[in-house]
């Protein structure tokens, strides 16, 4: 069985597991040479440290018994993607308006900026560009020489989007 078999299967596992839970969906499913399958499940509001626990289990049991993997001979680890994923799905965007991002676009260009707005077509960015970036500081407001510049970019045009921390 190829690896995109086992995760059409587990695709399918998880979607029965999440019915009852509309507010958590998954993100992504890697499962590696040593069948290593890593799950990463996401919320509207996040997810809990005990809600992957208890998905873990749930879909543990389901591969046991499914024979998926010979002899069961498989180790499974569920968790949410982590701020150092760049987001993958529309609901993750959305859940993440009004946040810090670096956008990396596929022209290889990069934008740092405020997520303003989503769309179904794309996301809106709101850039500072720093009269003196020198002395720019991220965690520091705009001041009345800097400008602000609102980026529109299409998914199709972005290559990746990461969620920045500020302290």
């Amino acid at each position: 069985m190829s690896t995109e078999t086992h995760v059409q299967a587990i695709e399918k596992m998880v979607e029965a597991l999440l019915v009852e839970d509309p507010a958590y969906f998954l993100v992504d499913i890697r499962i590696k040479p040593t069948n290593n399958v890593k799950l990463f499940l996401d919320g509207d509001q996040g997810i809990t440290v005990e809600k992957c626990i208890q998905i873990n289990r749930a879909l543990y049991k389901q591969l046991e018994e499914s024979g998926l993997f010979p002899a069961d001979d498989f180790s499974l680890e569920v968790s949410s993607p982590g701020l150092d994923e760049p987001l993958r799905l529309q609901r993750q965007y959305n859940k993440n308006v009004g946040r810090p991002v670096e956008v990396l676009l596929t022209d290889g260009r990069k934008v740092e900026g405020k997520m303003t707005a989503v769309t179904e077509q794309g996301i809106e960015v709101e850039e500072v560009k720093y009269k003196n970036p020198v002395s720019a500081n991220k965690a520091r407001k705009p001041g009345k020489n800097d400008q602000l510049v609102m980026h529109q970019f299409p998914f199709d045009a972005i290559k990746s989007t990461k969620i920045q921390i500020t302290f």
